[in-house]
């Protein structure tokens, strides 16, 4: 009984980790590409994509021990 509990668990773990991944990939994706577009704005681009990212892992670290 407890196998299949800790067998679902483990695949939203899983799920969590791979959507925070996706998440911090496409904020620097785009930070990079506003950067690019707009150099002299590096610092707040910088600034803001950092924060994004630790919020995206926060959510993580929240659904993975809610799982």
């Amino acid at each position: 009984m407890l196998a299949p509990m800790l067998a679902t668990a483990s695949i939203k773990a899983g799920l969590a980790v791979i959507g925070a991944g996706l998440g911090v990939g496409l904020i620097g994706m785009k930070a990079a590409e506003s950067t690019g577009r707009n150099p002299g704005a590096s610092g707040q681009v910088l600034t803001i994509s950092i924060i994004m990212a630790a919020l995206v892992e926060g959510v993580a670290f929240v659904a993975i021990f809610m799982s």
